[in-house]
């Protein structure tokens, strides 16, 4: 799914019509930023809240405010010290955080006994003395707490003390998400991102309402995760990387601190070992692992499907049982990824033996399969996951797949691949899939997408970005923003919501604040940016 061979795109769907429902004042099309000292119109934020009712007194953070959290929550706590963590350098206030009752401040409160809010979903009412977050989760309440950060000015961001006011326009939203798996991948295996590059990518993926950070660890290029039954696997295959740089690999204590900090941001950390092909890295630290016995050398390049693990041999499944063994005990969340992409160099025979051998032991350690849409040329397990990544979505047997009960993750290569050029000057990135502008990333449906896929078999979205040509952070910020959000939109928000008209307005107003993070992002001529 990376260097592929150029297809020709034949389909965009048409930007959805905004539904002017009652439940949605305040997401228009014609919302203009706010004027000094106003407070930010209710509901222009990204992702497009589902519900929102506007009008009543402006909140204002002042001084005196308080962080009242619900007692005896030490999750509440937690996510009030990090509202406060996010105010205090830019507002100058102490903003303690308090378990005492109070109807004053801002109140974070949890159980809220909604069953329509579900486990992510908020509810935001601002007016007059107090703003409160309720939610019946502590994710909801996290929520809730990035849609507060959106509806204060862009200058809250900013780790030194800006001037005010600091204002939420009164109302209430009522918030809940589309689909339950928003994700993003990032490629740590072409090029190495260190644990902080990665967490500096987890904030601003939780900023958007993300739920799902998937890792691909594993590549021709390089093995990025300690593995102690094999550990040449690391030691080895992961010295090097794309264009031959030292590369680099996670201890199970750094894989173990990016799961801490992406679960602190409500993320689950999806684990990628992709296998029968993508696997040179592999062939190249231990002989036995290829049919010849002789190990390859260490790869560099950029190329793709010439790799694979020796489906007849007994010893491929002792090594698969043992990194999965030991990367499940390491990995909380419910996925283990197993690739199954571009395997041009296994027989299709060898490639259907080896996914029904691979599966079981995804299951026996607990956990459920991940494989791109290549699995449903074999037979998904019972609960298997299929994430797609084409372009045309007219694979007939990922819809019968779909038909049979296998759940697919959309990521499709020209619309969500994060990686594509944004046209022919782009200095960064690949276009096997052609140019993805902003407006072409977020104009598609996941519910109809791939033909005969029935809706309840979308598990939800996800944006990967691959790292062939991409070093740094600053690099993954240009090509990740401002596409990003419109995929997190499309995850979150109704579908009645979407609308590129609407869209873009609100997506101009986050260029202040991508710059008050310090987000290196692409302006794109087609949003008419603040």
């Amino acid at each position: 799914m990376r260097q592929r061979q150029r297809r020709t795109f034949a389909r965009l769907l048409g930007s959805l019509i905004l539904v002017a429902a009652a439940g949605f004042a305040g997401i228009g099309a014609s919302a203009a930023p706010a004027a000094a000292g106003a407070p930010h119109p209710l509901g222009q934020i990204v992702p497009a809240p589902a519900s929102v009712s506007a009008g009543g007194t402006a909140y204002t953070i002042g001084s005196a405010t308080r962080i009242r959290v619900a007692p005896g929550s030490p999750d509440a706590q937690r996510i009030g010290d990090y509202l406060a963590g996010v105010l205090r350098p830019s507002t100058g206030y102490k903003l303690p955080v308090t378990s005492a009752a109070g109807s004053d401040g801002i109140r974070l409160l949890l159980g809220a006994g909604d069953q329509g809010l579900g486990d992510e979903g908020y509810r935001l009412a601002s007016g007059g003395g107090s703003l409160t977050v309720t939610a019946n989760k502590p994710a909801g309440l996290f929520h809730g707490v990035q849609t507060l950060r959106q509806l204060l000015p862009a200058a809250v961001e900013k780790r030194t003390k800006q001037t005010g006011p600091w204002k939420v326009a009164g109302g209430t939203i009522t918030d809940s998400p589309r689909y339950a798996y928003r994700g993003a991948m990032i490629d740590v295996s072409r090029h190495f991102f260190t644990v902080d590059q990665v967490k500096r990518y987890i904030d601003q993926l939780a900023l958007y309402k993300i739920n799902e950070l998937h890792l691909h660890l594993s590549d021709d290029q390089g093995w990025r995760i300690a593995v102690d039954s094999w550990p040449r696997l690391a030691t080895y295959g992961g010295q090097t990387q794309v264009g031959g740089g030292k590369g680099g690999y996670y201890t199970k204590a750094d894989y173990q601190a990016i799961i801490a900090y992406a679960s602190s941001r409500y993320l689950e950390v999806v684990p990628e070992i992709d296998t029968p092909g993508h696997t040179n890295a592999a062939l190249a630290s231990y002989a036995e692992l290829n049919c010849n016995g002789v190990a390859p050398p260490l790869y560099t390049g950029t190329n793709v499907g010439f790799s694979s693990l020796c489906v007849p041999k007994d010893v491929t499944y002792k090594f698969l049982d043992d990194v999965v063994r030991e990367v499940a005990a390491l990995t909380p969340g419910r996925y283990v990824h197993i690739g199954g992409d571009e395997a041009h160099s296994t027989s299709h025979a060898d490639y259907v033996s080896f996914m029904d051998k691979a599966q079981p032991v995804v299951g026996k350690y607990g956990k459920t399969v991940m494989a791109w849409h290549q699995i449903a040329g074999a037979t998904p397990v019972e609960g298997a996951v299929a994430q797609y990544w084409g372009t045309l979505g007219n694979e007939t047997d990922v819809a019968a797949a779909a038909q049979a009960g296998t759940r697919l993750v959309m990521s499709p290569a020209n619309h969500a691949y994060l990686d594509m050029k944004y046209d022919a000057k782009s200095p960064l990135g690949t276009s096997w899939a052609g140019y993805v502008d902003v407006d072409k990333s977020y104009a598609w449906d996941p519910d109809t997408f791939i033909a005969g896929v029935p809706a309840k078999a979308v598990l939800g979205v996800e944006a990967p970005i691959w790292s062939e040509t991409l070093t740094n952070s600053s690099q993954i910020e240009y090509m990740a923003f401002p596409r990003l959000q419109g995929i997190a939109e499309i995850g979150w928000s109704p579908a009645a919501t979407h609308d590129w008209a609407s869209y873009k307005t609100r997506l101009a107003q986050q260029g202040p604040r991508m710059t008050a993070l310090g987000i290196n992002f692409y302006r794109s001529p087609v949003v008419p940016w603040v």
